[in-house]
């Protein structure tokens, strides 16, 4: 691996989340959105979500997680109301390599 990352570029671990929607989503979600969108948003400002959003087609969301490991972030969404209230009912969960500037893994 020495050598193959260009100067000024570094690679962050962290988890790709794939949560599916149940059959009901759209019935269940319009009730709990705020709530979640809410936590969402304050899970980006600390630097635990790094992305999230869900699919136009109403299958699921896609989140990049930062976590110390693949039960950690899986924690962090089962404990979110979309989880609790039927929005997700399942999730897959990966690791993944984003590619970064070193200045922002030294700054955070």
């Amino acid at each position: 691996m020495a050598g193959e990352i260009p100067d000024g570029l570094a690679i962050e671990s962290m988890w790709a989340v794939e949560a599916t929607y149940g059959p009901d989503a759209a019935e269940r979600r319009p009730a709990v959105r705020q709530e979640h969108l809410k936590r969402i948003g304050e899970l980006r400002a600390a630097g635990t979500i790094v992305e999230a959003g869900g699919y136009a087609d109403m299958s699921g969301s896609l989140l990049l997680v930062r976590a110390p490991d693949e039960a950690a972030a899986l924690a962090i969404l089962k404990s979110d109301v979309y989880t609790r209230s039927g929005v997700w009912t399942s999730f897959r969960v990966r690791a993944i390599g984003r590619v970064v500037r070193r200045d922002e893994i030294e700054a955070g």
